[in-house]
């Protein structure tokens, strides 16, 4: 059974104009861990072709998890990543969240978050990747 972040997408022959064929590495199931405010907090991402995108964060306080789900869209052009959050825990929410490519190949990508500079990094996993709990990292 799919979570909810992991529904499928429809594929809108539009967006992989600038999509998929701009940016394959992007493509796939990521996981990082890190956050400007929390180094222990970890997410995995899933980057469709047709440009839609699904986030699971987690952040661990005491052995408890708190995730959060966001959901939306995604573009590339040239060496900037725009993040067009549409979802929060399946409720309505935007916000444009945009970074700078630094490196890349196919299993990692290091990128800049331009509003406060901090530099996370993610690693390729498979689809069925699944986070660590906190009970077995605190």
């Amino acid at each position: 059974m799919k979570s909810r972040w992991q529904k499928s997408w429809k594929v809108r022959v539009s967006d992989l104009k600038h999509i998929a064929l701009a940016a394959p590495f992007l493509l796939g199931t990521w996981f990082g861990t890190g956050q400007p405010n929390d180094k222990a907090a970890m997410w995995i991402a899933q980057m469709g072709p047709n440009g839609a995108f699904a986030a699971h964060f987690r952040s661990c306080v005491k052995g408890k998890e708190f995730d959060e789900v966001e959901t939306g869209r995604w573009r590339l052009e040239g060496d900037t990543e725009t993040i067009n959050i549409l979802t929060v825990n399946g409720e309505p929410w935007t916000r444009e969240d945009v970074y700078k490519i630094v490196a890349h190949d196919n299993q990692k990508q290091v990128y800049r978050y331009l509003r406060d500079g901090f530099v996370f990094t993610s690693h390729r996993v498979d689809a069925k990747f699944e986070m660590p709990s906190c009970e077995t990292i605190s």
